[in-house]
């Protein structure tokens, strides 16, 4: 309407013009539904849905092989492409078998941060990193020395913990950084550093629009001198991962992507391919009563998470544009298991 009546506007104007001076002509007024190169019918992006993730965006998920990273990228192929980061695809091949969606590459973060002196792309990240509109980094190890900190996840690393505290002399922190200097899959290495090489080669081999990163972290990183914190912090866990969280916030921002940071609490639920942490270990699901989530801003709920609740909220909050450069909690909670669109509205009420 506002275009017709501008049109005709100017049309009577310029009738006017033509009986008062005889041949004169007004210039011709170009406006911009004018322009037969120009789609007026389209919405025109803002900058902040410009980033939004679409259909058929690639995700690459670090960690696919993981317990929390197979749901991941499971759920996220609903929408997306995945390009999973993986040590074996050997591994997990089956697990995916007839999801054309997610493509497997292989890598080892701790042999590339070895070898890496120069802060850009490995070669064995660029194909899965160069086409990735966003990165969600699942990887992780146990608070407490286990198999999982060995190189290959298989090997007791009894004696080298017990060789670094005699050579300490039983100082723990001084044990731990011997062992993060033998390059063990220590919370150092792998929740800090090795994200750290992720997001600079992230940044160094992007070929297309970087939109988003999510890293999943913890609850309990901000509350790190709160009981009982400090004893899941005994050998560094969670100040790995607050250095994880502030390089992504950094990372951020240099380089104009949209970040999430979510806290899950103590892992439980499905795949038990592992028995290196406490909730597979024992094979503990939730109840049937213990399905409902709770989510919350920052770092100030306590309780249990589900993997597959994890999982559908990482994937929720990147199909709903939702939790946008911020930090927030998730648990399970007394309740039975909510609807897809339950869980976005209380993702998306962080927002407000």
């Amino acid at each position: 309407m506002v275009r017709l009546l501008l049109t005709i506007q100017i049309l009577a104007l310029n009738s006017s013009l033509a009986n008062a001076f005889g041949s004169f002509q007004m210039p011709k007024i170009q406006m911009p539904w004018d322009n037969p190169n120009v789609d007026t019918n389209k919405e025109v992006e803002s900058p902040a849905n410009s980033k939004a993730l679409k259909p058929g965006d690639t995700i690459a998920v670090i960690g696919a092989s993981g317990n929390v990273g197979k749901l991941v990228s499971l759920r996220l192929s609903d929408t997306y492409n995945v390009n999973g980061i993986v040590r074996d695809a050997s591994s997990v091949e089956a697990f995916f078998d007839g999801r054309d969606q997610i493509k497997l590459f292989e890598a080892d973060l701790l042999d590339e941060l070895k070898a890496d002196s120069t802060g850009g792309c490995p070669d064995s990240l660029r194909s899965a990193l160069s086409n990735a509109n966003a990165i969600v980094i699942c990887t992780g190890t146990t608070a407490f020395p286990t198999k999982a900190w060995s190189r290959n996840e298989e090997k007791e690393v009894t004696s080298d913990v017990i060789s670094a505290l005699i050579d300490s002399k039983f100082d723990v922190k001084d044990a731990i950084t011997k062992l993060d200097d033998k390059g063990l899959n220590t919370p150092k290495n792998v929740d800090d550093l090795a994200n750290q090489l992720i997001f600079s080669a992230w940044n160094s081999a992007s070929k297309v629009q970087k939109k988003r990163a999510i890293l999943l972290s913890s609850i309990g990183v901000q509350r790190r001198d709160a009981m009982p914190f400090p004893i899941l912090n005994a050998c560094g866990v969670l100040d790995a991962k607050a250095s994880a969280e502030q390089s992504l916030i950094n990372e951020s921002e240099q380089n104009g992507y949209n970040y999430s940071i979510i806290r899950p609490g103590q892992l439980f639920g499905g795949p038990y391919d592992n028995n290196y942490y406490l909730g597979t270990l024992f094979q503990l699901d939730k109840d049937a009563q213990t399905q409902d989530v709770e989510v919350g801003p920052g770092d100030e709920l306590l309780g249990d998470t589900l993997r597959s609740t994890l999982a559908e909220v990482t994937a929720q909050i990147c199909e709903s544009d939702c939790a946008l450069n911020m930090d927030f909690a998730v648990v399970n909670v007394k309740g039975d298991v909510p609807s897809a669109e339950g869980v976005q509205m209380k993702l998306k009420a962080l927002d407000e």
